[in-house]
């Protein structure tokens, strides 16, 4: 028998290999991923770009109002004002004043301080007593609330307060503090609450302050005690977002303050002028 030739026989035993193509089913992963990519960009990029708007606005704002985290405090404070404070009541329990006014950090120090003294019409502070002379004595500009309850008598209240706190000159002016509506209507809301104004005013000789809460003003409030200095509470903002045209004297930033002599957490506001205004808005008693 002849012998084969080994080269052809391999040369027709080889396989041709042919070009390899994607397989189905990673082309329709490309496909799916594709499409997954456009979806993002259609819906979510627009509210990625109003984040960042937002973002962007309030870090300006900031900038504007120059605030800057104080340590001693543990909260950021608005330096554009120069004249700061706090407000405390029972929660605070008993406090240290000398240390109160002795603490400075950054140009910061307290320099006034609110003082719950009463609420409806039968409950007075257990600490205001003691608050009211002891920061005093320390060197604060000191003032006194009430924490006003809609559906007791204007009057009545206004009467418990002003029994409860002995006014002095050079204190600061009465402050009512509203923040429930107590199911009134809001007419009734601001009838009962013009009649302890008009009480307290009356009997002071000077224009009561209104603290209440930005949202309350707003739904509230708003266009009908504008001859009556207000005290805003509005947290975490970049400045007080209120019409120029009302007349506010305080803005209560923060609730979370540290200040040294108070255990607990501490408001924080600043007065809307000089510490030469704080003084010309104080009480002159005969």
């Amino acid at each position: 028998m002849a012998k084969r030739n080994s080269s052809a026989t391999k040369s027709t035993s080889k396989k041709v290999k042919r070009p390899q193509g994607i397989p189905i089913r990673y082309f329709w992963w490309k496909v799916s991923g594709f499409l997954l990519l456009m979806c993002f960009v259609v819906f979510y990029a627009p509210i990625v770009k109003t984040v960042l708007s937002i973002k962007e606005s309030v870090s300006d704002g900031m900038s504007d109002f120059r605030y800057v985290h104080i340590e001693s405090y543990g909260i950021k404070i608005p330096k554009k004002f120069k004249v700061h404070g706090i407000d405390v009541s029972k929660y605070q329990s008993r406090i240290d004043w000398e240390k109160v006014k002795k603490m400075e950090d950054d140009g910061v120090k307290i320099n006034f301080v609110f003082i719950k003294a009463t609420e409806g019409q039968f409950n007075i502070d257990p600490y205001f007593q003691r608050n009211w002379k002891q920061s005093k004595n320390a060197g604060l500009m000191r003032g006194a609330y009430h924490y006003f309850k809609p559906r007791k008598s204007g009057k009545w209240q206004a009467a418990l307060f002003l029994q409860t706190v002995n006014y002095e000159s050079g204190d600061l002016p009465p402050v009512i503090d509203i923040e429930e509506t107590g199911r009134l209507s809001p007419e009734e809301l601001r009838e009962n609450l013009k009649e302890w104004l008009e009480t307290v005013e009356r009997k002071v000789g000077e224009k009561p302050i209104i603290y209440t809460g930005y949202k309350f003003y707003e739904d509230y409030l708003k266009g009908y005690f504008d001859d009556y200095p207000y005290w805003i509470a509005h947290y975490y903002q970049s400045k007080l977002k209120i019409e120029d045209n009302t007349q506010w004297s305080f803005w209560q930033h923060s609730d979370i303050g540290k200040v040294n002599g108070i255990r607990q957490r501490v408001d924080f506001n600043v007065f809307n002028g000089n510490l030469e205004d704080l003084k010309d808005l104080c009480l002159e008693l005969d």
